[in-house]
């Protein structure tokens, strides 16, 4: 696990020591990604720049360096991740010529170019990655990332330069870099409380969408993202192609791709363990992890002294179940409000789950004992583990037989004799006024109305309207977890872990989104899949290592009181970024509104926290932001 960076200027004339020292202070940015090693590449002639810091995994020799060059000098590659099935990869590119000088997956994956061709390596490979590949033969550089979105990449032109990275800040350390707040992602950050891609919160620059490839060249500026494999295929194919066996043979099957997908996941030549909430997913991972280890795993867990808010005694549980050694934080609310000053250069850009504060605690609990943690995300919207899929149907079986007009008549009513109602029953006219049961799913997973969101756009940025992907034919439960496997989990979920796993250098490994493992849960017919309780094949998995009894809860989630908090010791702090005088002098968010649901929040009208809580990500984003670019500025001049 690493962080990368560069620029390529095909018309640029930078001397080499330039070129050197600006890629050089964009890998420096990325220092927490990669404490073990720094490397550079650059060719000034050609305008191309790759740094590189590296988190030392597999093969801690100077033979894992990077950025690496193939032994005919072709390619040079730059890469952040894992590829799981390098040595049986290996083993296919020896019989073909291809000598190995160290044993990293790095040096596989040049060979496997080589062999197959860009493509073809990518279709081959099973991993977590985004990688940068310079092509000096062509001239061209090709940036990858794995088929469900667990390592990030952004990118675009900026001052005449395309510019990529693992993370914004290394894009901001360009001197090219102009950097235009995206009212339009704005808007959808206060909908969604993450930024959903490929829009990054700057305009012009991008997040490659997962399982895509990119290839610029002088001759080709703005090319298309490629796909070289399908979410929505793979939604298709399965929903059309159900397996046939009965439920235990499909159970088999299922357990075996797991024990296997986290077996190729704990390879690593240093400390592993695994994050453990006790819930079903992190569950069945480590119960599987400690079926095929000799000895006791590390477990780590997070619990809150607020007691309906607490997990940790599930987690305990299951650890002393399973026999491992477990680790655990009870966190007193003043600790985990010590974290809040940091999320905005943590998350680097605004992100505003807030369970991003226990994932950034029990990341950095993990990392004083570990240097690898596997994860148990991925589960739910593989198995239809949320309760929000059920929520759906039920909300659209109630409203759906009314026509649509008849609908937004009553909704318009509501609004009308209810005009100050912030909680309940404006959430009922939202629903009301949809138009179909997809659109019922995407409001009751928004935390501002859609077109409500209390963004200054000026004329040339229309309002943002969803996308209406994915367009698959699929039922209706299906279309929902595929949206959610598509956006959700790659912008919200796995952007969270990485971060904040990152942030202490501490890999996070994710097992179920392994994609055999996903292609075979698509498969799973909907009569199992759907069953309940939730997550039925999963279930049916975990309760061979671990006692039914541990586990049937209900879904809880690491959940924070944030509401309570903006009313108690966090009231200040929001006061003063909230504060109508900062809005509006920003120009880029209303105040008027936002002051309305303050207050109403204050009041006990409703709660209004985690909406509040997109735009204090915001605000306190855009403040670190401005701070950092002021004191850069000042040690250039």
């Amino acid at each position: 696990m690493c962080g990368l960076c560069g620029s390529f200027e095909p018309a640029a004339s930078t001397d080499q020591p330039t070129l050197e020292a600006t890629v050089r202070r964009m890998a420096d940015t990325l220092a927490h990604r990669g404490p073990d090693d720094r490397g550079l590449f650059t060719d000034a002639a050609s305008g191309i720049a790759l740094g590189f810091r590296r988190l030392a995994i597999l093969d801690l020799t100077p033979a894992g360096h990077q950025p690496m060059r193939s032994p005919d000098g072709r390619y040079t590659i730059a890469f952040n991740g894992e590829i799981y099935n390098f040595r049986a990869l290996r083993d296919e590119l020896v019989p073909r010529g291809h000598v190995f000088f160290g044993h990293s997956d790095t040096e596989v994956m040049l060979a496997a170019i080589g062999e197959w061709g860009l493509r073809g390596a990518l279709e081959r490979m099973n991993g977590m990655f985004a990688f940068a590949l310079w092509d000096a033969r062509r001239r061209t550089v090709s940036l990858a990332r794995d088929r469900l979105g667990e390592k990030p990449m952004y990118y675009g032109w900026s001052g005449g330069a395309f510019l990529f990275g693992s993370e914004l800040k290394a894009l901001r350390a360009h001197p090219r870099f102009v950097g235009e707040i995206d009212r339009g992602a704005l808007a959808l950050l206060l909908r969604h409380d993450y930024l959903p891609g490929p829009r990054s919160i700057y305009r012009g620059i991008s997040r490659l969408p997962p399982g895509t490839l990119l290839t610029v060249g002088a001759e080709r500026r703005e090319p298309e993202p490629e796909a070289y494999w399908s979410m929505a295929e793979v939604a298709r194919r399965g929903e059309a192609d159900p397996l046939r066996g009965g439920d235990r043979e499909i159970v088999d099957e299922l357990e075996a791709l797991l024990r296997d997908a986290v077996k190729l996941r704990m390879e690593a030549d240093v400390p592993l363990g695994a994050f453990l909430s006790g819930g079903v997913d992190s569950s069945t991972v480590v119960a599987l992890m400690q079926a095929q280890s000799a000895r006791p795993v590390r477990t780590f867990s997070i619990g809150l002294v607020e007691r309906r808010f607490d997990e940790a005694p599930f987690a305990r549980a299951v650890a002393r179940h399973l026999g491992t050694q477990h680790e655990e934080l009870i966190v007193r609310p003043e600790e985990a409000l010590s974290v809040i000053p940091r999320l905005a250069a943590i998350y680097d850009e605004p992100f505003a789950d807030a369970s991003q504060i226990p994932t950034v605690l029990v990341s950095q609990l993990a990392r004083r004992h570990v240097t690898v943690s596997l994860s148990g995300d991925g589960g739910d919207e593989l198995f239809a583990g949320y309760p929000r899929y059920a929520s759906a149907r039920r909300v659209w079986r109630a409203i759906g037989w009314l026509p649509v007009g008849a609908r937004r008549i009553a909704a318009a009513a509501i609004r009308a004799t209810r005009p100050r109602d912030q909680s309940r029953m404006a959430r009922v006219a939202g629903l009301l006024a949809q138009a179909g049961r997809e659109s019922v799913y995407r409001a009751l997973i928004h935390y501002w109305p859609p077109g409500a969101e209390p963004v200054l756009l000026d004329r040339a940025v229309a309002p943002p309207l969803d996308e209406e992907r994915p367009r698959a034919p699929l039922s209706f439960a299906g279309w929902m977890m595929l949206l959610d496997t598509v956006t959700y989990l790659p912008d919200d979920i796995l952007a969270k872990v990485d971060r904040a796993s990152m942030s202490v250098s501490l890999e996070a490994r994710v097992p179920l989104l392994d994609h055999r493992v996903v292609d075979y849960a698509w498969r799973i017919p909907p009569s199992l899949r759907l069953r309940a309780p939730s997550k039925w094949p999963l279930r049916q998995v975990l309760y061979r290592y671990v006692p039914r009894a541990l586990i049937e809860r209900p879904k809880r989630g690491f959940s924070l009181p944030i509401g309570d908090w903006l009313r108690g010791p966090l009231r200040d702090w929001a006061e003063d970024l909230l504060d109508a005088r900062r809005l509006d002098a920003e120009g880029l968010l209303a105040a008027a509104p936002i002051r309305e649901r303050w207050r109403a929040h204050l009041d006990g009208e409703g709660d209004f926290g985690q909406a509040l809580w997109g735009v204090l990500m915001f605000e306190a984003w855009l403040a670190a932001t401005t701070t950092r670019a002021h004191a850069t500025a000042s040690a250039a001049g």
